[in-house]
């Protein structure tokens, strides 16, 4: 449990730093910095690690693209909402389109709606003169190119066998012993058997 712990803890490090790097590749929609990187890592995260390690791991990357100047405070509820959904859509139905449309609709959607208040109440927007739906047009717009790349990548990596293979190394620690209990497990009936065949 420990050693799964610890590659998952890797694992979503590594992904924020580079949610953090990619969020320099950014471009400007209505007021909002627009960083597809972040929505890449949100579906990777989805569906190597769950949906508490992606809202941790956005979470993090916001905070520091905060601290850094590298983003606003719509990066926490543009990235955490939609990684959210999208690990738990993966998480019970093992679908990447509906893993996609998770990430979409919760960053998009969403997060844009909870955008709205954050910028009346700590950015100094007026609320008379931005509509409550301001910014689910950019979010859009940012999301829906995160996750089509996101979408490329997880298939070629199904289609390769490498999805499988990553996620067995993530939750390698507590299957490799499930197995190997069985397999100890299965010998030692074998042996059992043959034990009794020759005494009878």
């Amino acid at each position: 449990m420990k050693n799964k712990n610890l590659i998952k803890l890797t694992m979503a490090g590594m992904f924020c730093a580079v949610a953090v790097v990619g969020s320099m590749f950014s471009f400007p929609v209505f007021g909002s910095k627009c960083a597809p990187i972040q929505h890449l890592v949100n579906v990777l995260c989805g569906v190597l690690l769950g949906p508490v390690y992606g809202v941790g791991t956005a979470f993090v990357a916001s905070l520091i693209r905060n601290l850094s100047g590298l983003g606003t405070l719509f990066a926490f509820p543009g990235s955490m909402i939609g990684a959210f959904l999208c690990g738990l859509a993966y998480k019970k139905t093992k679908n990447v389109p509906l893993t996609l449309a998770g990430e979409v609709f919760g960053t998009g959607v969403l997060g844009g709606l909870c955008a709205y208040p954050i910028a009346v109440l700590f950015m100094g927007t007026d609320a008379s003169k931005v509509a409550f739906y301001a910014y689910i047009v950019p979010f859009l717009i940012s999301t829906a190119v995160g996750a089509a790349v996101a979408g490329a990548v997880v298939m070629s990596l199904k289609k390769a066998g490498m999805l499988r293979v990553m996620q067995e190394a993530v939750d390698g620690g507590q299957q490799g012993t499930e197995d190997g209990d069985r397999q100890s497990a299965g010998v030692g009936r074998g042996k059992e058997k043959s034990h009794v065949r020759k005494n009878a």
